[in-house]
């Protein structure tokens, strides 16, 4: 169970599908803080790259996760079109890159899900083994 006293980290996606990319940033920013809040945008049916419900994403995150399961909570947004602050809040804002994963693209996984699964490619992303997906994409 998260500590809400704590000082968070923030993690805002749409996470379609989440994959090794979205893991790595989500262990650095673990590390740093000790505590994620991962928002999910629930962009479902928002033109063509957000083919999951949020139901299916939250279930492939908390797979992906168990094992940090009481480090993190799940929150359901909406579609998000900006991010704003006002004056110096008291946190910051980062970018947080991997050379490993950076090439790593959830449209990628998608085309390849499509290729492989045709017309079924939805349901399939939140069964298979994404990082065999992944893997064709190299």
């Amino acid at each position: 169970m998260l500590n809400w006293k704590k000082k968070t980290s923030i993690f805002i996606g749409r996470f379609q599908p989440f994959h090794e990319g979205h893991k790595t940033v989500f262990l650095k920013t673990l590390k740093n803080s000790g505590q994620v809040a991962i928002l999910v945008m629930d962009s479902h049916g928002v033109g063509i790259k957000n083919p999951l419900k949020f139901n299916i994403v939250k279930r492939i995150i908390n797979h992906r996760l168990k094992k940090y399961r009481k480090k993190y909570i799940i929150i359901k947004i909406p579609t998000v079109k900006e991010v704003v602050y006002g004056r110096k809040v008291g946190f910051k804002i980062k970018k947080l890159t991997n050379k490993k994963t950076e090439h790593i693209s959830a449209t990628q996984i998608r085309k390849n899900a499509k290729k492989i699964y045709g017309k079924k490619y939805i349901k399939s992303l939140s069964r298979i083994n994404i990082l065999d997906l992944i893997k064709l994409e190299e």
